[in-house]
C-alpha cells in the first residue's frame, strides 16, 4: 500500500508532465510544500522505480508511476461523480472531498460505485474517467473564448483548479453537457455575451476561458 504522500507525488507529475518534464518548484508550488521537501520524496520516488528524475532535466513518470497515477485519477473522478450525482454535493465541494476520500477506498468499492453510476466516462466537470486497464480517451474541444459566434455548442468540461469559478459556473448553469451560443465578444478581452439553453447571459473572457466547448 502506497503512502498518501506517494500518491499526491505522481498525480501531481501526471497532471503536470503534459508539455515535459517536470520541475521542482512546479511540484513544490502545486503541493504547498519546500523545494527540500520535493527533492527528497523524488529521489524515493526514483528508488521506488516510479519516475525518472534529474535535477537539472526534471521528472517524469515511469511506466509503472503512470499505471499509480492513472489509479489514483479514476479513483478520485468516480467518487466526485459519486458524491455529486449521488449524495447532491455542489460542484465546488466535490474536488476537496474526493481528494480526502481517494487514499482509503478498495477496489471492490470503486467496481461498487462504478456499476451504480453506470459505468460513467466523464466527472461531473466534464474530464475523462481512466478506465480500470489504465486508458485514458482524448477529447477535442476548445474554449468558449475562441469558438466562433452564432453557432450551437455544447460544454464538454470545465477547469477545475478554482472552487469559487466552479461554484459560479454551477450557478449560472455553465456545466457539462449544456447548450450555449457565443452572440458577441467585447474587443480588448471585454465581456462575452452568450445564451446558455436559450437565456442570454454575459461573462467575463477569462471565465470564458475556462469553459471547454465540442459540437
Amino acid at each position: 500500500m502506497l503512502s498518501q504522500a506517494v500518491q499526491d507525488y505522481v498525480k501531481t507529475i501526471y497532471k503536470l508532465q503534459e508539455t515535459g518534464p517536470v520541475s521542482t518548484t512546479e511540484i513544490a508550488h502545486e503541493l504547498e510544500v519546500s523545494g527540500a521537501s520535493v527533492t527528497g520524496m523524488l529521489k524515493r520516488l526514483s528508488t521506488m522505480g516510479l519516475v525518472d528524475y534529474n535535477s537539472y532535466k526534471g521528472v517524469t513518470l515511469t511506466a509503472a508511476g503512470e499505471k499509480i497515477a492513472l489509479e489514483i485519477i479514476r479513483f478520485h473522478r468516480l467518487l466526485e461523480l459519486y458524491l455529486k450525482e449521488m449524495i447532491g454535493f455542489p460542484l465546488d465541494k466535490v474536488h476537496e472531498e474526493a481528494c480526502r476520500l481517494e487514499h482509503f477506498i478498495s477496489e471492490e468499492f470503486v467496481e461498487k460505485i462504478t456499476s451504480l453510476l453506470g459505468d460513467p466516462k466523464f466527472d461531473p466537470h466534464g474530464h475523462p474517467i481512466p478506465s480500470k486497464d489504465g486508458k485514458m480517451d482524448e477529447y477535442i474541444d476548445i474554449p468558449l473564448s475562441e469558438v466562433e459566434t452564432d453557432k450551437d455548442y455544447f460544454i464538454s468540461r470545465l477547469a477545475d483548479s478554482d472552487p469559487k469559478l466552479l461554484g459560479y459556473l454551477e450557478e449560472m448553469n455553465l456545466v457539462p453537457n449544456v447548450k450555449v451560443k457565443v452572440l458577441n465578444k467585447a474587443p480588448f478581452s471585454g465581456p462575452i455575451t452568450i445564451t446558455v439553453d436559450g437565456i442570454e447571459k454575459m461573462i467575463g473572457s477569462e471565465v470564458a476561458g475556462k469553459i471547454f466547448l465540442r459540437n
